[in-house]
């Protein structure tokens, strides 16, 4: 029997890539259809590809739109054209997949099919996947924090940068923050790589203390974090041209850096990127031609241990390191640096909001002390799922007006392992706090 489902046959440079359900809506407010995504990244191809061409990409695919459950797909699909380049990628799980390297804007337009609306590109080249050649700086900023705080970090960061004679290469991140990258030569494995990233972090907390952290748990940041830990093997970052999950269509749009003093992050999405893309070209297309050292980087890093400023912690899925301090939250030590509480756990982010509103009803007199950055949504991974906690930090309430913990509100955290289907994936909610930068 004949398939009803619509397709367009698009000829992209001799290939030709078939878009299933192209009038399909991926994002309702404005309207953008899988087509309309398929268009812009052959508007942006060259840029896109610079970005994550020849290197492999975790999937990121939302095949009902923004507002859908999304999923993270490391496999590539076995049903894929030949001319899909795969590479075999090692996890720090021991697990491995292939995964998909895009060469070209055919196969870009192939991967807007699956829905994949951000490219996910590993830091690595598919010809040596051992060695980094880029140093990812993420200026993640904490609920409440104002584009403002984030350029004056940005600001930081560029000179810091320059003196440890490294070049940085910004982009708006498409959510909240900053990403800034740095070429680098393919000399260091990922965990210096990764300490070189540890180690910048704590020079820009160093010099704007107010203004910055590298602290990795949620209770301890204020400000602008930068997470070090993108750094880590199997970590990956949405690519400069990516489309995010937002009802915008907002895009991750490289940047010069001055420009961060003036631009707006929402003016840079599907609708206007191409546009752009026309009239200034790439903007990260000379990067390629200034790999720096991270040398310096390391010296520092070795000064920090050498003062006793050791490892700091690793995600939570990674084998416990060897100099990493104990991976224990501060508020579950034994003598908790903060006063913390746990409120709601739930499959569903809007549940657990939900949770906090009720609990800010039944204390008006607590709640109205708690500063953005008091309440801590965490996405909580699994390996296939993700469920939303979330906890209070009652530095700012008196310590005579902090409520005692209760029962949580809702108690939904994760019980079984339903609906994980053939591929071993799980679909997922698409929630905020998974990465807001």
């Amino acid at each position: 029997m004949p398939s009803r489902t619509e397709h367009e046959l698009l000829q992209i440079a001799g290939r030709e890539v078939a878009i299933s359900n192209p009038r399909k809506v991926l994002f309702v407010e404005r309207g953008y259809t899988k087509l309309d995504l398929v268009r812009y990244y052959l508007a942006v191809a060259d840029g896109a590809l610079h970005a994550a061409g020849g290197r492999p990409n975790v999937l990121v695919r939302y095949p009902n739109g923004i507002h859908g459950e999304f999923f993270y797909q490391k496999r590539a699909p076995e049903s894929r054209p030949d001319w899909v380049e795969v590479v075999s990628l090692s996890f720090p799980s021991g697990r491995s997949a292939e995964e998909v390297v895009p060469r070209d804007a055919a196969t870009l337009a192939w991967m807007a099919n699956l829905a994949c609306l951000e490219l996910h590109p590993h830091p690595v080249r598919a010809d040596d996947l051992d060695h980094p050649d880029e140093l990812r700086v993420d200026l993640d900023p904490v609920p409440g924090v104002t584009w403002d705080q984030i350029r004056e970090v940005a600001r930081v960061v560029r000179a810091t940068l320059t003196d440890f004679g490294l070049v940085g290469w910004p982009k708006t991140s498409g959510s909240r923050g900053i990403h800034v990258y740095v070429r680098i030569e393919r000399r260091w494995r990922f965990n210096e790589v990764r300490r070189a990233a540890l180690a910048f972090a704590r020079e820009v907390e160093r010099r704007a203390p107010t203004l910055a952290t590298s602290k990795w748990w949620k209770e301890e940041r204020h400000g602008v974090f930068l997470d070090y830990n993108q750094n880590a093997k199997d970590r990956t970052i949405a690519a400069a041209y990516s489309v995010r999950p937002r009802p915008d269509a907002r895009v991750s749009a490289p940047v010069l850096w001055d420009e961060i003093d003036t631009c707006d992050p929402a003016d840079f999405t599907l609708e206007t990127m191409p546009s752009r893309f026309a009239r200034v070209g790439n903007l990260h297309a000379a990067m390629d031609a200034e790999p720096c050292s991270v040398d310096r980087l390391l010296e520092l890093s070795a000064r920090h241990e050498r003062d006793g400023l050791a490892d700091a912690p690793w995600p939570p899925h990674y084998k416990k390191q060897p100099d990493e301090p104990a991976r224990v939250q501060p508020s579950r030590r034994r003598i908790p640096k903060v006063p913390l509480i746990e409120i709601a756990r739930a499959q569903k982010k809007d549940d657990a909001l939900a949770g906090f509103e009720r609990w800010k009803a039944r204390h008006p007199e607590a709640a109205a002390h708690l500063a953005p950055a008091d309440v801590l949504v965490d996405a909580m991974r699994g390996r296939f799922h993700t469920w939303t906690r979330i906890r209070l930090n009652l530095q700012h309430v008196p310590v005579d007006e902090r409520p005692a913990q209760e029962a949580l509100d809702p108690d939904d955290g994760p019980a079984d392992w339903s609906g994980v289907n053939s591929e071993g994936w799980r679909l997922r909610r698409p929630s905020r706090a998974r990465k807001e930068s």
